[in-house]
């Protein structure tokens, strides 16, 4: 199955910028919903943006306005640009790829994670 790779987290002070991104390389027949998801210490995971191969995208509450989602279908990347960081979006933040391989079938991919701490 596709290994998702995932980068850019790390630390930033409170009201700085991180960008994220996430490649699904191998041989993919089509990618539909890529989304991404957080879990903080004590936590359930929660969805905190995603987005259609048409580009319609879906926003949490508390990101809204903060964070933009983006992709690049002809990489299959995702993107998640977070800007105006808080501390209380220090978390673990995963990749979630919905796409259909000919060895696998259609099946959900998750990153293995990337940290990102927000300094106050």
């Amino acid at each position: 199955q596709v290994q998702l790779v995932e980068s850019g987290g790390g630390l930033v002070q409170a009201g700085g910028s991180l960008r994220l991104s996430c490649a699904a390389p191998g041989s993919i027949l089509s990618i539909n919903v890529m989304g991404w998801y957080r879990q903080a210490p004590g936590n359930q995971r929660e969805l905190v943006a995603s987005i259609t191969k048409g580009g319609s995208t879906y926003y949490a509450d508390s990101v809204k306005g903060r964070f933009t989602i983006s992709r690049d279908n002809a990489k299959n990347t995702v993107y998640l640009q977070m800007n105006s960081l808080k501390p209380e979006d220090t978390a673990v933040y995963y990749c979630n790829v919905d796409l259909y391989t000919i060895s696998s079938g259609q099946y959900i991919s998750w990153g293995r994670g990337t940290q990102v701490t927000i300094s106050s």
